[in-house]
């Protein structure tokens, strides 16, 4: 395989990526947008992003295509997401691709020097236990400027919200069923065909063997994290956007 190919596969799968991301967010590019706007309101037309849990790069993406003169640390764990992200990417010197795992209380020693104008994360930190993400959260804390955005877009459902939370998992269940059978993706399908492709086979074995005891963390509502980073020292801290079960919840330090 050349080297224009393999930048095609990687580009192939950056995308393939995205694609079953979507099948789960369908307004993915929506939160996305709104954490965009927030971030250049902050921190203007040029900022110093974190991109926490980054994946594939697909915020850095945005972001980048958005203010180009913004750059961006990218930080995660899975090989193979980094190895797609890094093939990408492999032109772009705006971004830092950094190996790290969030649980480790001392992950931040890997990022380059800070402060940092703005931190984004999307549907990645309910991975994390509760005591996990307590500390990260004291952690960003210390990363950000005075006056840097913390935008975390992720899952927090409302228990209050039953009869919405019902139509709203079956109106996305037909949706699912319908873009299905036109051949999208999920996630345990994903994840195979990554591993029977040569380029990223060793990868997703080292994944599999890098999450072999993985457990899911917790959820909570907005209102939690909202309260907890104020007790983390954030100045504020709110919702911007909002869907049913998912939302953004932003805090500025």
């Amino acid at each position: 395989m050349t080297e224009g190919a393999d930048m095609n596969t990687w580009n192939d799968w950056q995308r393939s990526w995205d694609r079953q991301q979507e099948w789960y967010l369908p307004d993915r590019e929506e939160r996305f947008r709104v954490m965009l706007d927030l971030v250049e309101a902050v921190a203007g037309p040029a900022p110093r992003v974190l991109d926490l849990a980054c994946g594939t790069g697909s915020i850095s993406e945005r972001l980048l295509a958005r203010l180009p003169q913004a750059t961006s640390v990218g930080v995660d764990l899975d090989p193979a997401l980094l190895a797609i992200a890094g093939g990408h990417f492999a032109d772009e010197p705006r971004l830092t691709l950094v190996t790290a795992d969030l649980r480790d209380p001392d992950w931040a020693s890997r990022l380059p020097a800070g402060p940092f104008d703005a931190v984004v994360t999307a549907t990645a930190l309910h991975w994390l236990a509760t005591e996990d993400l307590l500390r990260l959260y004291g952690d960003l804390a210390k990363l950000l400027r005075p006056g840097g955005v913390f935008l975390n877009a992720d899952h927090t459902p409302e228990e209050d919200i039953p009869l919405l939370r019902a139509a709203d998992a079956a109106f996305q269940q037909g949706r699912q069923a319908r873009e299905k059978a036109e051949g999208v993706l999920d996630w345990k399908e994903w994840w195979a065909a990554a591993g029977a492709d040569p380029l990223l086979a060793e990868h997703v074995l080292a994944r599999s063997e890098l999450y072999r005891d993985h457990k899911d963390g917790e959820v909570h509502p907005a209102a939690w994290h909202t309260a907890q980073l104020a007790a983390a020292g954030f100045r504020e801290a709110g919702v911007p956007w909002r869907s049913v079960d998912d939302s953004l919840v932003a805090a500025v330090l």
